[in-house]
């Protein structure tokens, strides 16, 4: 198993952690929006800058498009740069309250950045976006910060990969779900509405097509590292998703 598959689960929940986190929640407070899909839209696609809600759907890929065009339009009162501060600000965070006590901190720091780095933009429009905002001084927020974007990395490419493989997003929703949702749970939360098609073998095939394309397509970001700090990554990996979520 390649470096990024063997994180790929454990990078997803810690990336998207600090979305469901009260300090997601002051975020959102303090930008004056009540509604929690609102504020992770404009949060999260705040990166984008003012654009078009078709540009944010093209980028976030697995919503409904209507559905995320409501989301978007409902804080438009919000500067988007203003936003993605904010939201950054709320996963930094995060990372600073769940890994105070975590020793090895700076190094996952230091092999997490070189891999975002290393990594190609193309077709990942939120990592390119999340790359490029500051980075933290210390160790535990710049966890929690290059984490988010190499889950925004392996969105993007992910999107491709499905596409190439034939599966609309929504197929793709229904077979994997999320870490939180079974498949037709999240397509609901993605503002698909039901009723959902039974998931064929075959459509599930393409699924695990599309994953192992994935991992060809983020292979090399991750390659940098070579196999020894590659070894070193995962355990990191792991070791902070398991300090993350203690307690939960």
């Amino acid at each position: 198993m390649s470096v990024a598959a063997a994180v790929s689960d454990d990078i997803q929940r810690i990336g998207g952690g600090f979305m469901f986190s009260r300090e997601a929640r002051e975020f959102a407070a303090n930008a004056g929006v009540t509604d929690f899909l609102g504020a992770y839209t404009r949060g999260r696609g705040g990166v984008l800058g003012d654009v078009d809600a078709d540009v944010v759907s093209a980028a976030f890929g697995f919503f409904e498009p209507g559905y995320l065009r409501r989301a978007w339009e409902s804080t438009a009162a919000l500067p988007a740069a203003e936003a993605a501060e904010g939201y950054l600000v709320a996963c930094q965070d995060f990372g600073r309250r769940k890994l105070a006590g975590f020793a090895e901190s700076e190094r996952l720091a230091e092999l997490l950045e070189a891999v975002v780095v290393a990594a190609d933009p193309a077709g990942a429009a939120l990592f390119a976006g999340w790359r490029a905002m500051p980075l933290a001084a210390d160790a535990p927020a710049r966890v929690l910060h290059l984490t988010h974007a190499l889950r925004e990395l392996r969105g993007g490419l992910h999107l491709m990969a499905v596409l190439a493989s034939g599966l609309t997003p929504l197929q793709a929703v229904l077979v994997k779900g999320s870490p939180l949702n079974a498949g037709s749970q999240q397509a609901v939360w993605f503002g698909w509405e039901g009723p959902y098609e039974e998931i064929a073998p075959e459509v599930a095939g393409r699924w695990e097509r599309a994953e192992a394309l994935t991992n060809e397509l983020i292979d090399p970001a991750f390659a940098v590292l070579g196999a020894e700090r590659g070894a070193e990554l995962v355990t990191l990996v792991r070791a902070c998703e398991r300090v993350v979520f203690a307690g939960r």
